[in-house]
């Protein structure tokens, strides 16, 4: 039997300098980052085709479903523990973060770069409609931010793992606490996302077939994750689902009212 160990990623590391992580990094950033910056502009201009393939409605509808169902294989995937677990007798643990935000972001620039336009429906909203939706659609972006800001140990790139790994310092475990947004919805991260997702001017098949797709699958990654992290918390985490709304904020401070 053959008994695999994790590569060695730091071995080239001496005074705090490794070229191996530092490239990871600058990967990481550069993917996960780049791409989702642009995903930010895809979701606001409408999902405009980079490339033109010249299918017909049907197919391109087809060919636009696969593309979304190959990001969500591929991030649905790795964010499993129990890929993870794989992983982790590959290469060390702090780097999967990293390895994740590479492999997520190359696939985002896939959807966008092949995404093909279809307009048999086209629907544009005007005048204080239009205004109304733009400005969902930046509190959509200014409440991500300030939710992902809640989580301090919040590293979507995986860098801050691997600069701990560097140092040589034992990643902190994570806790269950409740602040900020998490007052009043479980996820707001997923809830924004909905909320940038569809709050869009101008609606054509492809950005109806694009909306759907994503809106299942973060409901099912959501219901997904809510297992996850009653393995990972216990009764905690029970007692937060019986206060606080899963996906959609309709109670006002119900966490807040519940701890006095």
């Amino acid at each position: 039997m053959t008994i695999k160990k994790p590569v060695t990623i730091n071995s080239s590391c001496k005074s705090g300098v490794c070229i191996p992580s530092y490239v990871a990094m600058a990967l990481s950033g550069l993917l996960g980052g780049v791409s989702m910056f642009l995903f930010i502009i895809f979701l606001y201009t409408g999902l405009p085709g980079q490339m033109d393939l010249g299918l017909n409605q049907q197919t391109i509808l087809f060919f636009d479903t696969l593309l979304c169902a190959l990001f969500f294989f591929q991030h649905s995937l790795m964010i499993r523990k129990g890929f993870r677990k794989w992983l982790s007798g590959l290469i060390p643990q702090d780097y999967i973060g990293a390895f994740y935000s590479i492999f997520s972001g190359l696939f985002l620039l896939i959807l966008m770069l092949f995404w093909q336009k279809s307009t048999s429906i086209q629907v544009e909203f005007d005048g204080m409609l239009n205004l109304l939706m733009r400005a969902l659609f930046f509190l959509g972006i200014i409440c991500f931010y300030i939710s992902s800001r809640c989580l301090k140990q919040f590293d979507p790139f995986g860098i801050r793992e691997i600069v701990s790994h560097v140092k040589g310092k034992t990643s902190k475990g994570s806790s269950f606490t409740v602040r900020g947004t998490y007052q009043w919805v479980r996820h707001p991260l997923y809830f924004f996302c909905l909320l940038m997702i569809w709050s869009q001017v101008s609606v054509t098949t492809d950005r109806l077939l694009f909306n759907g797709l994503w809106t299942l699958w973060i409901i099912i990654g959501t219901f997904l994750e809510e297992r996850d992290l009653i393995a990972a918390f216990g009764d905690e985490y029970r007692n937060y689902q019986r206060t606080v709304p899963m996906l959609i904020p309709y109670k006002w401070f119900p966490w807040k009212h519940k701890q006095q």
